[in-house]
């Protein structure tokens, strides 16, 4: 019994993401605790431990390392294919370099996360009380943005998983306007529209059969190769 009401709130509040708005609950919190603070994209940037201060303090309680690494992640443009947060300082490299401490960094909302939040305030979505009962959440956000699949997902929960690779904004947004016209679209009247996965790290997707099997039945392997340039040292003439 103990151990289900664990799997459920693994499963529910902290390893998957909602399909509606694409966000696990820590993401959530994060963008609507900024939205509290009025940090705004078009706003100064606020320090990092102010916003991990508020988020932890109001909607997450839980450590502020967890807070912080979920907002470094969101302001890597490595790592999101279209970034929630813009910061300000050393936020690491695709190289593996972790970021600076939260008390160097600065943050603000990116212009894109105001379109996750839109119309928050005119009853779009149902409110949930946060973990004390003193303050009232969004159970979703009111998002205009196919969130889900333009920066995709990846989670393990107790007894399932999520992998979703992320896309191209134009190219989603093209597919859910030709779906709404015409409901029946087959897999590959779709890919018209959307022909495969987007990573925010480049490289060359091998084929299209894994793209196709993964579309049809939720399971396939993507392949990605990396673009190399030689460039020859001219006084030692040798490779790098």
């Amino acid at each position: 019994s103990s151990y289900l009401d664990y799997a459920m709130s693994v499963i529910v509040g902290r390893a998957l993401p909602d399909v509606r708005d694409g966000l696990k609950p820590v993401h959530r919190r994060v963008l609507y605790a900024m939205n509290e603070l009025g940090n705004d994209w078009n706003k100064p940037y606020k320090k990092s431990a102010r916003v991990v201060g508020d988020v932890i303090g109001k909607y997450h309680p839980h450590g502020d390392s967890a807070v912080y690494d979920t907002i470094v992640r969101m302001a890597q443009d490595f790592s999101m294919r279209y970034m929630l947060v813009d910061g300000q300082g050393n936020f690491g490299s695709v190289d593996g370099d972790s970021a600076a401490a939260m008390r160097y960094t600065e943050v603000r909302m990116a212009r894109i996360s105001h379109e996750l939040l839109a119309d928050l305030d005119k009853e779009t979505v149902d409110w949930v009380p946060n973990y004390d009962g003193t303050e009232m959440i969004p159970a979703v956000m009111p998002t205009k943005v196919p969130n889900l699949l333009v920066n995709g997902s990846s989670g393990i929960a107790v007894g399932m998983a999520t992998n979703i690779p992320p896309h191209n904004l134009t190219e989603i947004v093209n597919g859910c306007l030709a779906l709404i016209e015409n409901g029946d679209l087959t897999i590959d009247e779709l890919m018209t529209y959307i022909t495969g996965p987007d990573f925010p790290t480049g490289g060359v997707i091998n084929g299209r059969s894994g793209i196709v099997q993964a579309y049809r039945t939720g399971r396939g392997s993507i392949y990605v190769r990396a673009k190399a340039e030689v460039e020859v040292d001219k006084k030692t003439s040798r490779e790098t």
